[in-house]
């Protein structure tokens, strides 16, 4: 019985989400694509005290880390560790008011140490993948470190996750947060120029989750920074994420090979296992006819201008009524749904199962170094990188 009321939910709001949704592609249509419309959500609602907590969390070699608790008024509580600038805990309640840390974490700084598949990670210089660790910049070839079949991934050996970051915190009048920054010197992991990066998580009582990201370079160097949390709205033991039900704001994705480098231009996604757009659709409904068997590529935001804030995905957890929505200004996401977790990780006694989060990386698109028609992660002397992306919390309304 239990079964049929699971199903009834996930098609009940798969139908809400998309009764009023896209109908075939456009022909010629020079305006772009909109999402389906939202469905009926409610938001938190609390009277707690808005809170902002450090504390030790233990040691990188001679280097004090420490763990920021960020608090709102409508109780949501995030946890961000100096390491990595490492989200840890994003605890939200559910329909019936219970907390549930909603992204994938461990439970210590040695598991973290020991190496993990960047849960929480503020990564960097580069997200995403560099083809064969090389890019050129006005006549000067670099070779990267390359620490992924080959290529060039998520920074090299040591990107940013594997720093412990200097961190300020701050505060407002409706909301809490922690600037946190660091230094890569030139030569870092064979990147040309020294850069200044910062990224700033701040919580308001809105209920948005909100990261900043923020660099300058004294030489011409590529940089595309985000965060790599890893998202499971029922719980982050809960199980998987399959029957999560996903609407993601994208009319194209970047093609891949086997070792996930991009094949050319973006292709539509329209009547392929890669569309969220035209009707919202549950993870795992499809998952495996994608190239892959599974999800790990990136999406091609519906944008009417470079740089706009605009609404990335939507996604839902049926039986807890969690809805967490992305808004971003980067042109892509890299939506990714736990492939390669096999039950080797572990937080405590729960081991993490193939699936057992997904992933909206917002970010340019990767091997951008390499390919002049994908929209250019140069950044020069005198320029400040920038972007910004916004997690929104909610619930649904029934």
């Amino acid at each position: 019985m239990r079964m049929f009321v699971v199903v009834g939910w996930i098609v009940g709001i798969m139908g809400l989400l998309g009764s009023m949704g896209r109908g075939a592609e456009p022909q010629g249509a020079k305006k772009p694509p909109t999402p389906p419309p939202a469905p009926k959500l409610r938001s938190i609602q609390g009277n707690a005290v808005m809170e902002l907590k450090k504390e030790p969390f233990g040691k990188v070699e001679d280097k004090e880390v420490h763990l920021y608790t960020l608090g709102n008024r409508n109780g949501l509580r995030v946890k961000i560790m100096t390491y990595g600038a490492t989200i840890t805990a994003v605890e939200v309640p559910d329909r019936r008011g219970r907390m549930e840390n909603i992204t994938l974490y461990l439970d210590r700084l040695e598991d973290y140490l020991k190496g993990h598949p960047f849960f929480g990670s503020t990564v960097g210089r580069y997200a995403n993948r560099i083809a064969f660790g090389r890019f050129t910049i006005d006549g000067v070839s670099y070779q990267l470190a390359t620490n992924n079949n080959g290529h060039h991934l998520h920074g090299g050996r040591k990107g940013f996750d594997k720093y412990v970051w200097k961190a300020e915190p701050i505060r407002g009048e409706d909301f809490v947060g922690v600037v946190f920054s660091h230094t890569s010197p030139d030569g870092d992991e064979n990147y040309p120029g020294t850069l200044h990066a910062k990224a700033t998580y701040t919580l308001t009582n809105q209920n948005e989750l909100r990261m900043v990201f923020e660099a300058d370079t004294d030489k011409p160097t590529h940089v595309n920074l985000c965060n790599h949390a890893y998202w499971n709205l029922a719980g982050a033991h809960s199980g998987t994420i399959l029957d999560h039900v996903m609407m993601l704001n994208a009319d194209k994705y970047v093609p891949v090979d086997k070792a996930l480098i991009p094949l050319g231009d973006p292709e539509p996604v329209f009547g392929t296992p890669m569309d969220f757009l035209t009707e919202p659709k549950t993870i795992g409904s499809r998952i495996q006819q994608a190239p892959g068997g599974g999800y790990d590529h990136c999406y091609v935001l519906v944008k009417d201008a470079p740089g706009k804030m605009t609404l990335a995905a939507r996604v839902v957890e049926p039986k807890t009524g969690r809805v967490m929505e992305v808004f971003t200004t980067q042109p892509g996401v890299q939506f990714y749904t736990g492939n390669f977790l096999d039950g080797s990780v572990r937080c405590g006694g729960y081991a993490y199962p193939k699936h057992a989060g997904f992933c909206l990386e917002t970010q340019h698109f990767p091997d951008s170094p390499n390919r002049p028609r994908y929209p250019s992660t140069l950044l020069r002397p005198g320029q400040t990188y920038r972007e910004e992306t916004i997690h929104r919390f909610s619930l649904l309304a029934k």
